[in-house]
């Protein structure tokens, strides 16, 4: 199943559903956020018979999958050769930080580059949802957690992430990233294996690693996170960006108003958002 979060009009509210070809089939009567769609688990029959009207995909505006559910974690330098062009060490834990739902968007929609910077940064991720809640999860049960996944843009605006020790302030400019377009639920998600991210600026590849480079695989992940926070239903967990990103390159490559950044996985589907001007 494609569950996805969406406007029919500007400013006429979020709603839910699930993609079927072209349309997507509104369930927002039944599960009024993604929060509640996910904790309910429901089969492909159940939303069959919840599905009240039908929109046409090119008709609709994306909005982030999970919409006002949840909170987003995100890992960074979880693969090896991310860290080296890095010029950091191999991490011994997971580096966890949080990006507000105000710095993000959905597909199709502009992601804005800060008025006070040109050094905005293109980060193509692979993103674990979660469907069912967990305190301290153990990693061999660890998949059962996870809902589904989407793509995540988790660009960075590299000068203010390297204001302090903390990198909230380069992570959280308003709608500096974006995910989507839907998740994919894990009985139609290949195994993470078979999934291969690239990013891609304005048509080059910038961006292209499997999942099965990461340093922290997606069971330790959220062992880890669920350690310090029970994870819920909406919850969204970043798992790290590969090499190749724009502050690593010689000479760097920042993106700019009227590019085009597209982040894709393979079984998952296609994130794609031009790049405006605060």
């Amino acid at each position: 199943m494609k569950l996805m979060t969406f406007e029919t009009d500007p400013g006429t509210g979020a709603r839910t559903g699930y993609v079927d070809g072209s349309e997507v089939v509104d369930l927002t009567a039944t599960w009024p956020d993604m929060a509640s769609l996910l904790a309910a688990a429901p089969t492909m029959e159940d939303l069959r018979a919840a599905g009240q009207g039908r929109h046409s995909l090119d008709a609709v505006r994306f909005l982030p999958p999970t919409h006002g559910s949840g909170r987003t974690f995100c890992v960074g330098l979880n693969y090896q050769a991310h860290v080296a062009e890095s010029g950091r060490s191999t991490p011994a834990h997971p580096s966890v930080f949080l990006r507000l739902d105000s710095a993000q968007v959905g597909h199709g929609e502009p992601v804005i580059r800060p008025a006070i910077s040109e050094m905005f940064d293109f980060e193509g991720e692979l993103a674990v949802v979660i469907g069912a809640p967990g305190h301290r999860i153990a990693e061999d049960e660890a998949m059962a957690h996870i809902a589904g996944y989407t793509c995540f843009a988790e660009n960075s605006v590299r000068d203010w992430q390297k204001h302090g020790t903390q990198v909230t302030g380069g992570k959280n400019f308003d709608r500096s990233g974006s995910a989507g377009p839907w998740i994919v639920t894990t009985d139609e998600a290949p195994d993470l294996a078979d999934m291969q991210l690239e990013t891609r600026l304005n048509g080059r590849v910038m961006q292209s690693d499997s999942a099965t480079s990461m340093i922290f695989p997606v069971p330790r992940i959220l062992a880890y996170i669920s350690s310090f926070t029970a994870l819920q239903p909406g919850d969204v967990i970043c798992t790290g960006s590969p090499e190749g990103v724009g502050q690593s390159r010689t000479p760097p490559v920042w993106m700019a108003p009227g590019d085009v950044l597209e982040v894709e996985i393979s079984g998952v589907g296609l994130l794609k958002n031009p790049v405006a001007a605060e």
